[in-house]
């Protein structure tokens, strides 16, 4: 698969920022006209800004965070559908994106809420590695939360779902970074630290998904970058 950026002419992403190269992963070759999905981490959330574990927790967005998410739509060109899970982080986030493009407010698809993380939730990354020694280090699912293998399902169903219901569309899906990361290892990219109003491409038909290249949506020169380390 090539680069979407340029595979699609009529969509052309201003300010954006491409994280550094890594390889793609496809399941299958993808067959003519698929659904393109551009899927992104929700701006900033008050949470995110003092490094708690949310889950399917519901903190609202920082006020970096409201600042990313304008900044991120104002750069954003040829969208059709914007659509976004049900938790607040992610609803705010694409509307606040949907506002630049002349788009209504988002499609809400409960199944892209980011990963339960059980008894993590609430917690730093030091006492979640107090309370469960290695387990981070070793990625074993989160006690009382949901398995990676459950997440992957229900996000294949969520990316699919959209794909049948805006055929020929350009969708922006505002999710989370667990929802991303986890798709990412499930069509075999190794999974890294993704920053807020960061996301990735997928091409999704009827037999076939397809991932594509990272972007970041907005410019560092506007405003502040931020990565969480946790979900």
């Amino acid at each position: 698969m090539g680069d979407p950026l340029r595979r699609i002419p009529f969509l052309t992403v201003g300010g954006v920022r491409r994280l550094p190269p890594r390889e793609m992963a496809s399941e299958a070759t993808v067959t003519s006209d698929p659904v393109r999905i551009l899927l992104v981490r929700h701006g900033q959330s008050e949470w995110n800004a003092v490094g708690r574990w949310q889950g399917w927790a519901d903190p609202p967005l920082s006020d970096l965070g409201r600042q990313q998410s304008r900044l991120a739509g104002k750069g954003l060109q040829g969208i059709d559908v914007v659509a976004s899970s049900d938790l607040r982080r992610a609803i705010d986030t694409a509307t606040l994106m949907a506002e630049p493009l002349g788009l209504p407010g988002p499609s809400v698809e409960a199944r892209l809420r980011e990963r339960d993380v059980g008894d993590w939730t609430g917690l730093t990354r030091a006492e979640i590695d107090r309370g469960w020694p290695e387990a981070l280090a070793a990625m074993t699912d989160p006690p009382g939360g949901e398995s990676v293998t459950t997440l992957q399902a229900r996000v294949g169903a969520a990316v699919t779902h959209l794909a049948q219901t805006y055929p020929d569309s350009v969708v922006l899906a505002v999710t989370h970074g667990g929802v991303i990361r986890g798709l990412e290892r499930h069509l075999g990219v190794a999974p890294d630290a993704l920053p807020n109003l960061g996301g990735t491409w997928l091409e999704v038909s009827s037999d076939a998904m397809t991932i594509g290249p990272r972007v970041l949506l907005v410019d560092p020169s506007e405003v502040a970058v931020t990565i969480p380390r946790q979900l």
